[in-house]
């Protein structure tokens, strides 16, 4: 069943109280299915039926429910981060200078003088009310809105608390006489608009990742029409358009390079540092610097096709998915406030009747308990680790579909690797060309060639290259069929080819004689894996190939081992070659299962879960759809441009199997930052509102350590900036 996802900008949530009932609200729309909504990243993500829920329905849900919000669109994107950020910011200031002004007489006043006069009763009365009511409004703003859907949210807490104690000191200073709490009030105001200008400041430095995607394509492009060049935007950039792009400047869109040669760097995208050479025929990605050289390229894929906003899209969609441990935090904000309202509601009762202590000892312990409780740590725990690690990830190359993902690599103690294309270059080449029938071999060449213009595999691209380089013309081919795993079969010039393993030519009833089976054996014994070729049911010739393990693979899985995993290696390869490329990694040959199909990776896999392994798969997604959607976790490798997003839970843009090692730190390092998170904002509130009930923390300290768990929270998400 098909389904509608609307993406929402929400403005005004603080809290997991305000996150839990934006999404009650939008959960209560007819016709919607499902409603995230994300407190760090300020979003909110509704699945529905098509055409099922106007979009102004949506908004009019949030409004009522407090909050406001945009539709999020190609014609409408959210806010970058930064100009969220700095407009936070900037409202946090001067908020929190005119509340300093106000506040610090307010406080020396109470102070220095334990037994003030009228006169200084009504000017604290005159400093103080500005604060309460004019940077206090929108607490109570919020508060009102959650009190119209019969709910409550930290600022109802906070206007409960400080208007108990702005309120007595009104009734001391007019009626009662004694002692007033002015300072209780603004010092409790201040500093929770203290919090939120540090808390602005750190969500805006957990935000920098996505912000950095976002600003790699350039603005302006070089487009060449009748041979003149223009300066224009991006956006006016349309496919098929030729560009120029020279060096130091950043490839603007997806492309083909016609003419020129550079070299690029596309560390931002890939995490690679080593620049890559360019020439005709490559693509480029947007986004990349044009290091050395110029280059004029064919735009492919713009706007919102490119690689580029592709990880941009998936990095967001990653930072908007709730990890499942965010459950239990958000079941527990739900009913949070209702219980802290109870607990202060009780406290007051206990020191006023049982404990005898009087009114106004009884309303400061339990203003105490109301300012000292904080749901927001809890909402920004897991949301926050989340925002910080992906966004990290992004910037080593290394895409994470969502945060569960983050939970189930956590647990992975087994990897199992493809080995073309992922411990080896995955860029084979014919070293050998051999015909068995008495056949020319340029003949058999051009044939089984022209039968692999089709393939994809990097086996029968090889094929093909070695054609091309010796200027062979090429002839249609018709019927193609590719085998996964196999090969392919087509007919060339009237003439029927099979082109691929040797149980591919078994399968089609073709016979191999002894002598070429001894020849086979041989080649494999040499390194080599033997493409076989038959033609008209006769087997015709052999091509050898070899493809060089990736530099980096060896040291790849020796750190795989350092992290105690169980490294396997499972190929559709020849096993003497699986075997030698295998101990060339450093993987036991009992590790390895060669010959199998891409079905038989995926049962391969099945048995190492059936043994109660967590097992992650490592292919260059070319026939391992199977094994990719077996596994606990699957990894696509790709090179930058080519791999597809899409296809498994954990994507590399680059080619280094290090990044598999990268993307397991950092899995482990952002589920221990939520862990701590969670954590801290239980026990900071499990073991500060008995403190408050016991009179052992005062309304401003409570304030200050409500402040400063918030910032703790999100400061310690940042940490994941430099765990990996």
């Amino acid at each position: 069943m098909s389904q509608q996802t609307i993406h929402l900008h929400i403005e005004g949530m603080t809290c997991a109280a305000c996150v839990a009932r934006v999404e009650r609200a939008l959960k209560r729309v007819p016709g919607v299915q499902e409603a995230i909504v994300n407190l760090a990243t300020e979003s909110a993500t509704v699945q529905a039926a098509p055409g099922a829920v106007p979009v102004e329905r949506l908004l009019e849900a949030v409004e009522m429910a407090g909050y406001t919000a945009q539709p999020i669109t190609a014609e409408t994107p959210a806010p970058l981060p930064s100009q969220r950020t700095e407009q936070e910011l900037q409202t946090a200031r001067r908020r929190l200078f005119v509340s300093l002004v106000l506040t610090l007489p307010v406080f020396v006043f109470s102070m220095a003088v334990h037994h003030p006069s009228y006169t200084l009763k009504l000017l604290q009365l005159a400093l103080t009310t500005p604060v309460q009511f004019v940077i206090g409004a929108p607490f109570y703003i919020k508060a009102w809105h959650a009190l119209r859907a019969r709910s409550a949210n930290m600022e109802t807490l906070i206007v409960l608390g400080t208007s108990a104690a702005y309120f007595y000191s009104v009734v001391a200073t007019f009626w009662m006489g004694g002692a007033v709490y002015y300072e209780t009030a603004a010092v409790i105001i201040t500093l929770i608009t203290f919090g939120r200008y540090l808390e602005a400041r750190a969500k805006g430095r957990a935000r920098q990742a996505i912000e950095r995607l976002m600003r790699l394509a350039p603005q302006e492009a070089t487009r060449i029409r009748d041979g003149e060049e223009e300066r224009v935007p991006v956006s006016a950039v349309q496919v098929g358009d030729l560009l120029r792009v020279r060096s130091g400047e950043a490839i603007p869109v997806d492309g083909e390079v016609l003419d020129g040669f550079a070299t690029v760097d596309e560390s931002m995208l890939t995490g690679e540092s080593v620049p890559v050479e360019k020439r005709v025929g490559d693509s480029v990605a947007a986004g990349t610097i044009n290091t050395d050289g110029v280059l004029v390229i064919r735009a492919q894929r713009v706007g919102a096709d490119t690689m580029l906003a592709q990880i941009v899209r998936a990095v967001e969609k990653a930072q908007e998915a709730k990890a499942p441990v965010q459950r239990l935090a958000d079941a527990v904000a739900a009913v949070f406030v209702p219980i802290v309202l109870v607990i202060a509601l009780g406290t007051f009762v206990v020191w006023l009747l049982v404990l005898k202590a009087g009114f106004t000892t009884a309303m400061i312990h339990a203003v105490g308990v109301l300012v000292i409780a904080c749901p927001c740590a809890l909402g920004l725990a897991t949301p926050t680790a989340v925002l910080v690690g992906t966004g990290r990830g992004a910037e080593l190359g290394v895409l994470v579909k969502d945060a569960e993902t983050l939970e189930r690599a956590r647990q992975v103690d087994t990897v199992v690797l493809d080995k073309t294309g992922t411990l080896t270059l995955g860029k084979p080449q014919v070293h050998h060309l051999e015909t068995w029938n008495g056949m020319p071999e340029e003949d058999l060449l051009r044939l089984c060639a022209s039968a692999e213009v089709g393939s994809t595999h990097p086996f029968g691209q090889a094929v093909v290259q070695l054609a091309r380089q010796q200027g062979i013309s090429l002839s249609a081919a018709n019927g193609f069929r590719a085998i996964p795993g196999g090969g392919v079969i087509a007919e060339v010039e009237g003439r029927r080819l099979v082109v691929g393993s040797a149980r591919l030519l078994g399968e089609e009833g073709i016979a191999i004689h002894p002598q070429a089976q001894q020849r086979i054996r041989t080649l494999q014994s040499q390194g080599y894996t033997t493409v076989l070729a038959a033609i008209d049911g006769e087997a015709a010739g052999a091509f050898a190939l070899r493809d060089e393990l990736h530099p980096t693979a060896r040291e790849a899985v020796a750190q795989l081992h350092a992290l105690r995993m169980e490294v396997w290696m499972v190929t559709g390869d020849q096993r003497v070659v699986a075997e030698a490329i295998a101990e060339e990694a450093g993987i036991p040959s009992e590790r390895v299962r060669a010959e199998v199909s891409p079905q038989g990776k995926a049962d391969a896999i099945a048995t190492l879960q059936a043994q109660r392994h967590k097992v992650a798969f490592v292919g260059d997604g070319i026939n391992d759809a199977p094994a990719l959607a077996q596994a606990d976790v699957g990894i696509a490798m790709g090179e930058g441009t080519d791999v597809a997003l899409e296809s498994a839970d954990i994507a590399l843009l680059g080619s280094d199997l290090r990044g598999v090692v990268t993307a397991l730190k950092l899995s482990h390092a952002t589920v221990r930052t939520i862990r701590q998170n969670l954590f801290f904002a239980f026990v900071y509130n499990v073991l500060g509102i008995p403190l408050a009930a016991m009179g052992y923390l005062s309304p401003m300290l409570a304030a200050l350590a409500m402040s400063l768990s918030s910032v703790s929270v999100v400061t310690n998400a940042l940490r994941l900036r430099r765990a990996v």
